[in-house]
């Protein structure tokens, strides 16, 4: 069975621009609703896909954070390019963790951090996040069960790199939260199984800006933009983008 692999998207609506970042293991499915939501405001947006991800799980193993920021920062440049000087940004998880890093290297109208880790304390999950999406991805491919068995663990012998290149940019991130100046959402989900959630309160406390806020979500889960919870989100993500300071 042959698998469709996901793409990045653009959704050109207006002069105010949007970059999009999703979570590890995910792709761009993760935030393509919040985009189309935002097309119909009127708002740009791009999401990219960063390397090894979307694609058979053993492309996520050679991958590393080094190469997910670079593909970011492409990402951004890809706006620029299109005629966008007016970026905001807004990523789940780990695309949260890449929009703070992002919002301390570009200039950035404003970042949405939503549901993103700040402590690499949740190793655990990760690992076993991934094994169900490699899992399912070999389902897909219609392999029997003791194959699936034995390519999975496989895997994950192989994934210490990684989890470790992961921790690395995590935690310089959060050392780094005070150099943050542009105005900061935080949204987290408070039924968060994937991740600390004390992170919310810690990036809400640490950034340096003075335009600030925080949401909790009561009853979401960590993938709040694919849950019941998304619609929410969409208008939470909207009315936070128009009390920015766009200059058109």
């Amino acid at each position: 069975m042959k698998i469709k692999e996901p793409k990045p998207f653009t959704f050109e609506a207006g002069n105010r621009a949007v970059l999009l970042l999703h979570g590890f293991t995910g792709h761009s499915a993760d935030v393509r609703m919040l985009g189309r939501y935002l097309e119909k405001q009127g708002y740009t947006s791009h999401a990219p896909i960063y390397r090894g991800h979307g694609k058979p799980p053993e492309e996520l193993t050679k991958a590393t954070a080094k190469e997910w920021w670079e593909d970011v920062e492409a990402a951004y440049d890809h706006l620029k390019e299109l005629g966008y000087d007016e970026i905001a940004v807004a990523g789940l998880s780990l695309g949260g963790v890449l929009s703070l890093k992002l919002a301390m290297n570009r200039p950035i109208k404003g970042v949405i951090p939503i549901c993103t880790p700040i402590f690499f304390d949740n190793k655990e999950e990760l690992s076993a996040g991934f094994r169900f999406k490699a899992k399912e991805y070999k389902q897909l491919q219609q392999k029997d069960k003791d194959t699936i068995e034995q390519e999975v663990n496989e895997l994950m012998e192989q994934s210490d790199d990684t989890f470790d290149s992961l921790a690395n940019l995590i935690n310089s991130v959060r050392e780094d939260l005070d150099t943050i100046y542009a105005p900061t959402y935080v949204l987290q989900a408070e039924e968060d199984e994937m991740i600390n959630k004390d992170s919310a309160n810690y990036i809400y406390d640490n950034v340096e800006c003075d335009e600030k806020d925080l949401k909790w979500y009561e009853g979401a889960p960590h993938v709040i933009t694919l849950s019941d919870y998304k619609d929410q989100v969409h208008v939470d993500v909207h009315q936070y983008l128009e009390k920015l300071d766009w200059s058109e």
